[in-house]
């Protein structure tokens, strides 16, 4: 994101303000208020074939992988959306969606809705993600931070063992594709 240095209504530089609540960034004239409110951030643990898919981003370290995440488009559900970026991301059509919970992230200002996805058809990556494994859910290793709570929840919903791994000084799953 731009960073923001003037009001978008007078031009004023903005600076520090009061706004009856706490200090935020601001129009000193009262025109603007910058709240930097979290950005919502969708989430699936696609399951395809009683497997889960876990796909590393280009710009990761080799052996990380992490559920499939974007952003809502504009006039589209939580829902939609998820199947959107599930279908351009991995090729993968959404069967069944169920809310998982949604979950902090605080470093990156966001807010994550984790979905469990069952999906099916064969998998083909987006150019953002370079490799993908499919993990049996008893060996998956969640990481402490926001998709990987999302993961750790869905498991105990289901009965497995959570075991965290620490990332991203170890990998997040298996180094085998089978899992």
């Amino acid at each position: 994101m731009a960073s923001l240095n003037y009001c978008p209504v007078c031009a004023a530089a903005l600076a520090t303000v009061f706004d009856g609540e706490r200090d935020r960034l601001g129009c000193p004239s009262g025109h603007w208020t910058h709240y930097d409110n979290p950005l919502p951030v969708l989430a699936a643990l696609v399951e395809v074939e009683g497997r889960i898919l876990l796909a590393r981003n280009a710009a990761w370290a080799e052996k990380t992988f992490a559920l499939i995440t974007g952003f809502m488009e504009r006039g589209e559900t939580p829902e939609e959306g998820i199947a959107r970026e599930l279908k351009e991301e991995t090729n993968l059509d959404a069967q069944r969606i169920s809310l998982i919970g949604n979950y902090e992230f605080i470093r990156k200002n966001e807010v994550i809705l984790a979905y469990h996805v069952v999906a099916s058809g064969d998998v083909r990556l987006s150019a953002e993600l370079v490799e993908f494994r499919l993990i049996a859910p008893e060996k998956l290793r969640p990481w402490r931070a926001g998709t990987g709570y999302a993961m750790a929840d869905w498991m105990r919903a289901r009965g497995l063992n959570v075991e965290f791994a620490d990332w991203p000084a170890q990998p997040a799953v298996p180094a085998t594709p089978d899992g």
